[in-house]
This record gives C-alpha cells, structure tokens and sequence, in this order.
C-alpha cells in the first residue's frame, strides 16, 4: 500500500483551475447563458399623501416608455435596442443589457391612477402616485362605553 500526502491547498488549486476552464469554454462558445432578461432596478418610498416609485432605465427616451397604473399596481414597459454602428474592429465585448422589459410592481397601499405624474430624467424614471382618499390614514374619535 503506497501512503500518498494529503495536500489541501492542491486540490483547491487544482478546482479553481477547472472552473476558470469551464466558464472561458462556456464563454467562448455561446454567449447566451451570459446574457439575462433586462430588469430595471426600482425603489419604492411611501409618505402620508402619496407612493414614490423610481426605475433606473437609462438609455431610453420618455416615448419609448409604456406606463399602465392600476389602483393596486404599476406595469411599466419598454426596450432598449442596440445601437448598430458598424465597428471596424474584429470584435465587440458589451456588458449591456438590451432587449425589452416588463416590469409589474405591487403598491402598499391603492394609488389615484387619473392623477399620476411621471418624470423622466438622468435615466431615471420617477412616479409620484397620489394615495386613494379612502387608504389614507385618517384619525378616528372613538367613544368608549362604560
């Protein structure tokens, strides 16, 4: 029976290895597996009067953006084309994300869909929507009975 050293940073050494080799062939081959659905990403803040929604969709023109608002959420669509200058090099590396988006998000409270504004700047896309006169918080005297 031959004794054979355990060396511990070896075979960590040796499964780095493969798994750079893995995503260089991966990588090489097709590319889609890299590529994922463009998804904005969003912030949402509340105050007494209204929702605040913003979307990072940089890239985009405010006609390119599709804004449906209903009383419990807000669907917002759109998509960002590639641009098609010609390149006179042999190769393109981008880590842009293309291609349409849907994105639906649920509010904490029913919004006043007729009276929404949206703003579109920097990138940014920033909802103000008004809450529903019902869902606001209002004070309530209640009388105790003795």
């Amino acid at each position: 029976m031959t004794l054979v050293r355990w060396q511990p940073l070896h075979n960590i050494t040796t499964l780095q290895r493969e798994m750079d080799r893995l995503f260089e062939n991966l990588a090489e081959g097709d590319d889609r597996w890299l590529s994922t659905t463009f998804v904005p990403a969003a912030e949402m803040h509340t105050d007494t009067d209204n929702v605040y929604l913003q979307l990072e969709v940089p890239g985009l023109t405010p006609e390119e953006i599709e804004i449906q608002v209903n009383p419990a959420y807000v669907v917002i669509k759109g998509e960002r084309q590639e641009s098609n200058q010609s390149e006179e090099r042999d190769s393109k590396r981008s880590e842009f994300r293309y291609g349409a988006f849907h994105r639906t998000i649920s509010f904490p409270e029913k919004v006043q869909q007729d009276r929404v504004r949206a703003k579109y700047e920097h990138g940014i896309l920033k909802l103000t929507l008004p809450k529903a006169e019902d869902d606001k918080n209002k004070t309530v005297k209640v009388v105790v009975a003795a």
